[in-house]
């Protein structure tokens, strides 16, 4: 699951590995990083084989936001450009977000070291949050005149409350990992080094369930809190529905039955 520059993409036992890899630039996204990143995404969530995503860092850190060449170049452009061109750069900003965070199956960010701005984004982009105990985050657009663009004023009001997410992005502080973990930022701490090996033997653990649940289960979880209570009985109602005809369900009903006759 190889071939690209700036991202590693590896699959053992049903769990793909991805890795961004600018360690020199401690991996801020440029616009060739996003489109591998993209095109990765793009093949994880159709290769039936993988059951689970893991998301990392190369080096010393997991993501620093944006890169800073790329806001450059944005700024040299002629005045009359910089609207459209920023509008259209921010789409494709929103499609990697958007296919991170509809992945039909678990992902996990394994927070290796600093997740700045973009970066932090992209870590609560994922289902789950397994952060190093030197791990940090920071929603640091203020500090460069902007809002948080890749997903971050959905996601953060979500795990920390709007008072707390109003707080963090007006900010821009840096949260170290125990308070991460306090404010429900990170999920999971592990020792510096091991961030990686657990995310990898959580997914592994998560991986096991019927795929078509939880591909089902998550696409309704992750619109749960803009519906009303009989949209997501309904919509599990369809959702029970199809995983009635699934082979999970009747291997493992099958399963069961033998078990209990047996007995």
């Amino acid at each position: 699951m190889g071939g690209y520059e700036y991202i590693g993409l590896q699959s053992q036992d049903g769990v793909a590995t991805l890795t961004l890899n600018r360690p020199d630039k401690r991996n801020a996204i440029s616009d060739a990083m996003r489109a591998e990143l993209i095109h990765a995404l793009e093949a994880v969530a159709q290769d039936r084989a993988v059951r689970a995503l893991v998301l990392t860092g190369a080096g010393k850190g997991f993501c620093a936001g944006g890169d800073i060449a790329g806001m450059q170049r944005r700024m040299e452009a002629p005045a009359g450009e910089v609207g459209f061109n920023g509008w259209s750069r921010q789409q494709r900003v929103h499609h990697a977000v958007n296919l991170l965070f509809r992945m039909p199956k678990p992902t996990i960010a394994a927070v290796n070291g600093a997740a700045a701005g973009l970066g932090a984004d992209t870590a609560l982009s994922c289902d789950f949050i397994v952060a190093s105990e030197a791990a940090t985050f920071t929603w640091s657009y203020i500090a460069r005149g902007l809002i948080p663009d890749g997903g971050g004023m959905y996601f953060l009001p979500r795990r920390v409350g709007l008072a707390r997410a109003k707080e963090l992005i007006y900010s821009g502080r840096k949260v170290q990992a125990d308070e991460a973990l306090r404010l429900g930022i990170a999920d999971r701490l592990a020792p510096a080094g091991e961030e990686l090996g657990a995310a990898q033997a959580w997914a592994a653990e998560l991986a096991r369930g019927s795929a078509t649940a939880l591909a089902l289960s998550k696409s309704i979880l992750d619109q749960s809190s803009e519906l009303t209570a009989d949209q997501v009985f309904a919509m599990g109602s369809q959702a029970q529905g199809i995983c009635y005809t699934s082979a999970e369900h009747r291997e493992s009903v099958a399963a069961f039955l033998a078990a209990r006759q047996s007995k």
